[in-house]
C-alpha cells in the first residue's frame, strides 16, 4: 500500500520538475487537493520532503550517479523523484529509519512505474548511505567539493570565489541550505509586540523577540495564514532584513513615497505603517495579478495610504517627475540571498542571467531617480548576493548621476545587521540563521547639481 504522504510530496516534485511550477504554488496546491485526509504532521513531512529534496538535488543526482546504470535523462521523472526522496531520507533525515524510506519509495516505484522500476529502486536504495555524501567533502577541487556539499551549481560557487575567500563561499552556500525561521512583522496600528506575542502563546506558539524592533520569531507555528490574528491583520510574515530596507528608508508621516517594484506588498505595507498610515505611498508593479497581491494585504492590514498602479518601472512617466519624498528600488534580481526559502531559484538561474538582470536594474534606478525630489531619499536594494547587481549598479550610476550622493546607513552598535555594513556606505547581508541575503544602498538626491564628487561604494 502507498503511503499517501509521500505521494502528494513527489506529486509535488513531478509538477516541479515537468511542469517548471513554483514549489511553493505546487505544493499549496497540492496540499488543498488532499487537506481533509492530512493533519499538521502531515503536511509537516510533505513540506519536509519537497524543500528537502529541491534544496539537495545536486547532490542527491550525483548519489544516483554512482549507483546507476542508467543515466538521470533516461530515468522516469516519476521514478528519479521517488529515488530522490529515498535518498533524502536515507541520507538528510535522522528520524526516518532506511527501511521505511526503501519500503515507501519500493511501493511508489511500484504505483508509478513497472515491475522492473519498483526492482531498480530497491536495488540502488539499498546500496546508499549517510558515507556516500560524506565522502565529497574528500574532493580536492575547491569548487567541486563546495558544490557537491552544498547542492549548488558550480557556476555560481566560481562567482562567488570571484568576489570572496573559499571559508566565506563555503559558508555562503553550507548557509543557503539552513531552514528558514518564520519571523513576523507586528502591526502596531493594530496591536503592540507585547499583546500579539500573548496571544500567540496563548494557541501554543513559541514566540521570541527578533532582531528588530517590530518583529518576532515563531518557532513551531503551523498554517500561519489560517489564524485569527493573520487574518485580522495583526502582523504580516516577513523577513527581517526585508524589513530593514523600510527602516533605513525611514519615511515621515505625510510623505509622498514610491515603492517601484512594490510586489507581492511587504514593504509596500510597512513603509505605510512607519508612516502611521499618514501620507501615500504608490506602489508599482508591472504586472496586474501582482498589484492585486499588494492590494489584498494592505486590505487585510487595513491600510488606506497605499494606492497602486500597473506599471513598468524601467519606462519613465513624466506626470511622475520629482513627486516622490523618499523611493524605495527593491529591484528585481537573480535571488540568492533567499535560497533557503526558494531553493528551487537556483536551478532555474544561469550565469549570462546576471548580465540581463542587472541591466533591467539600471534601467529601473536610472528612471525612478527622476521620480525623486531634490533633497529626498532612495534605498536601492535586492535579495542577492552578487556583485554586479549590486555596488556595480550603484557605482555606475553615481558615476552618470553626479546629483546623487550615497549616504551613510547608521545602525545601533547593538543591530545584529551592524556587522555586515561596510564603511557605513551599504549593507551586504549574506544567508544566517537570523536572516535571508540582502543588499541595501542609500542615496540622497542634491539640492543642487555640484561639481563631479564621486561617492564610490
Amino acid at each position: 500500500m502507498v503511503d499517501k504522504v509521500r505521494e502528494v510530496a513527489l506529486k509535488v516534485l513531478y509538477n516541479i520538475e515537468v511542469n517548471k511550477a513554483y514549489s511553493n504554488i505546487a505544493l499549496d496546491e497540492e496540499i488543498n487537493k488532499n487537506i481533509k485526509i492530512l493533519d499538521n504532521r502531515d503536511i509537516g513531512f510533505i513540506s519536509e520532503l519537497t524543500y528537502g529534496v529541491i534544496t539537495w538535488k545536486l547532490t542527491i543526482d550525483e548519489i544516483i550517479k554512482k549507483y546507476s546504470n542508467l543515466r538521470l535523462k533516461k530515468i522516469s521523472p516519476w521514478i528519479l523523484n521517488i529515488l530522490r526522496m529515498g535518498i533524502y531520507q536515507i541520507v538528510f533525515l535522522n528520524k526516518v529509519p532506511k527501511s521505511a524510506a526503501v519500503n515507501e519509495s519500493v511501493n511508489l516505484a511500484k504505483r508509478y512505474g513497472h515491475k522492473g522500476s519498483s526492482n531498480f529502486v530497491n536495488a540502488i536504495l539499498r546500496k546508499v548511505s549517510k558515507n556516500d555524501y560524506e565522502e565529497m567533502f574528500n574532493i580536492e577541487n575547491n569548487v567541486e567539493r563546495i558544490s557537491k556539499t552544498t547542492s549548488m551549481p558550480v557556476w555560481i560557487v566560481e562567482t562567488l570565489l570571484k568576489e570572496n575567500t573559499l571559508e566565506k563561499v563555503e559558508e555562503i552556500c553550507k548557509n543557503s541550505n539552513l531552514k528558514p525561521e518564520l519571523s513576523i512583522r507586528v502591526n502596531n496600528l493594530k496591536t503592540s509586540k507585547e499583546e500579539l506575542k500573548k496571544k500567540l502563546e496563548e494557541k501554543d506558539i513559541k514566540v521570541e523577540n527578533g532582531v528588530l524592533e517590530d518583529f518576532l520569531i515563531l518557532k513551531n507555528a503551523k498554517n500561519i495564514e489560517n489564524i485569527e490574528e493573520f487574518k485580522n491583520g495583526f502582523f504580516t510574515v516577513q523577513d527581517e532584513a526585508a524589513g530593514l530596507t523600510a527602516k533605513i528608508l525611514n519615511p515621515q508621516i505625510n510623505d509622498t513615497v514610491l515603492d517601484a517594484c512594490s510586489s507581492p506588498g511587504g514593504k509596500t505595507t510597512y513603509l505605510a505603517e512607519i508612516m502611521k498610515d499618514k501620507g501615500e505611498v504608490i506602489a508599482f508593479d508591472i504586472h496586474p495579478h501582482r498589484v492585486k497581491l499588494v492590494e489584498q494585504v494592505s486590505k487585510r492590514l487595513n491600510l488606506k495610504s497605499i494606492k497602486t498602479d500597473v506599471k513598468d518601472s524601467s519606462i519613465y512617466d513624466e506626470k511622475y517627475k520629482e513627486k516622490f519624498d523618499k523611493i524605495l528600488l527593491d529591484v528585481p534580481c537573480l535571488g540568492l540571498g533567499v535560497l533557503k526559502r526558494k531553493p528551487d531559484i537556483k536551478w532555474q538561474r544561469k550565469k549570462e542571467d546576471i548580465k540581463e538582470i542587472s541591466k533591467i536594474q539600471k534601467q529601473i534606478l536610472d528612471t525612478c531617480s527622476k521620480y525623486l525630489k531634490k533633497g529626498g531619499a532612495l534605498v536601492y536594494s535586492t535579495c542577492s548576493i552578487l556583485k554586479e547587481e549590486n555596488e556595480d549598479v550603484v557605482n555606475e550610476f553615481l558615476e552618470e548621476n553626479e546629483n546623487f550622493e550615497m549616504e551613510k546607513i547608521e545602525l545601533e552598535e547593538n543591530n545584529y545587521f551592524k556587522k555586515f555594513c561596510k564603511n557605513n556606505k551599504f549593507l551586504q547581508v549574506y544567508q544566517s540563521e537570523k536572516s535571508d541575503g540582502f543588499f541595501i544602498c542609500k542615496m540622497i538626491k542634491k539640492q543642487q547639481k555640484q561639481h563631479k564628487n564621486l561617492h564610490k561604494i
